[in-house]
């Protein structure tokens, strides 16, 4: 690739046909099929990238799945799709509910009409014959420039996330039980270099709920784990359903007087569950007992209408507070300050938080209480 041409986009989604592409053999005329070993690690490899992987299959369910069980190979498959309708509308409904854009999903299929189908409907969607799956991770478009600790989860995470989405919309009581019922847990720890690949994806790809908008890189974030006057942390939070992953980041600046918020982001994922406001309440409540206001950097965009709303809500406004002369300027135009006076917060109700002391009292992490 040359330096002129855009970098290739990842995709985050592969659609397998089964009959003569995922297995060998057609299941309703052969009976019985099989799965070549290189077709096993080809699976194996592209989950571990953080690749999300489905089926569009023209099958009886039931005898197609158990099949897909029997192989060993169902706990990687995510939302399949098998049935007797057309492919394109199986792509189409594999990638609505992942909420991916069609420029990010592949399908891979033995048939030529069957590919031709697809690339029809879906235009974006790119379409693969079956004699390339033994290469596929050998493509640059599946092979992420970075795979980080949630990359080789990812799959993981969306299942339980339907698994969680289907026991809240069944749950009988109020949306507070419910939240109550799933164990949640929030951890909130010093990043450290492994953790920089994912959190710099989080500045880049958490758009609604970045306080900022501002990306930082591997080096920008590495220069801050260093400085002693700079709190990197990073947030991640999982439930009896599974994993979240990394769910938000904070970039911190303490000074004397007052707590500088350079960034909070969080992902829109964990908003309904009130990650951004537990966050806020703890950082506020650290900075009561430390005997500082906080200000905070806040840059309105497009998008990110919903973290204004949070820092809002919090009790942040224009108004200065004691210390701000000590913070240098913002480097990025349209940033504004926002001020808060402190004062101790109570933990959540619905939500257990392990997270460091930023007073500098305890060196371990410790669960969040009054």
């Amino acid at each position: 690739m040359s330096a002129a041409e855009p970098p290739v986009e990842t995709v985050k989604c592969l659609v397998w046909d089964l009959d003569n592409t995922l297995w060998e053999g057609v299941l309703l005329e052969d009976g019985e099929v099989r799965l070549r070993e290189e077709v096993r690690r080809v699976v194996v490899e592209l989950d571990k990238r953080g690749i999300i992987q489905s089926i569009a299959s023209r099958n009886d369910h039931d005898h197609a799945w158990g099949w897909v069980e029997r192989l060993g190979v169902a706990e990687y498959i995510v939302l399949p799709q098998i049935g007797w309708g057309a492919k394109s509308a199986a792509v189409k409904a594999i990638a609505d509910r992942l909420r991916f854009a069609h420029n990010t999903v592949a399908f891979i299929d033995d048939t030529e009409l069957e590919r031709a189908e697809v690339a029809h409907h879906l235009p974006e969607v790119r379409v693969y014959s079956h004699d390339v799956a033994d290469r596929l991770p050998e493509l640059p478009e599946f092979t992420p420039a970075v795979v980080t600790e949630d990359s080789a989860q990812r799959r993981r995470m969306y299942q339980a996330a339907f698994v969680r989405e289907a026991a809240r919309t069944e749950f009988p009581g109020p949306d507070e039980e419910f939240l109550r019922s799933a164990a949640l847990e929030m951890t909130i720890r010093r990043a450290t270099e492994p953790d920089l690949a994912r959190v710099a994806e989080l500045t880049l790809r958490t758009s609604q709920m970045n306080a900022t908008g501002v990306h930082y890189s591997d080096d920008t974030l590495r220069g801050l784990l260093r400085d002693p006057h700079h709190e990197v942390l990073v947030v991640a939070m999982t439930d009896r359903f599974g994993p979240h992953g990394a769910v938000g980041l904070v970039l911190l600046e303490k000074l004397p007087a007052v707590w500088h918020l350079k960034l909070l982001a969080t992902s829109c994922r964990v908003v309904a569950f009130g990650a951004g406001t537990v966050l806020l309440n703890w950082l506020t409540d650290q900075a009561a007992a430390a005997g500082v206001d906080l200000v905070a950097d806040f840059r309105r965009t497009d998008r990110n209408r919903m973290m204004e709303i949070a820092y809002r809500f919090a009790g942040f406004s224009g108004h200065d507070v004691d210390g701000t002369v000590d913070i240098a300027p913002a480097e990025t135009e349209g940033i504004e300050r926002l001020g808060l006076r402190t004062e101790r917060k109570p933990p959540p109700t619905t939500m257990t938080v392990h997270a460091v002391d930023l007073t500098g009292h305890h060196p371990d992490l410790a669960v969040w209480d009054t």
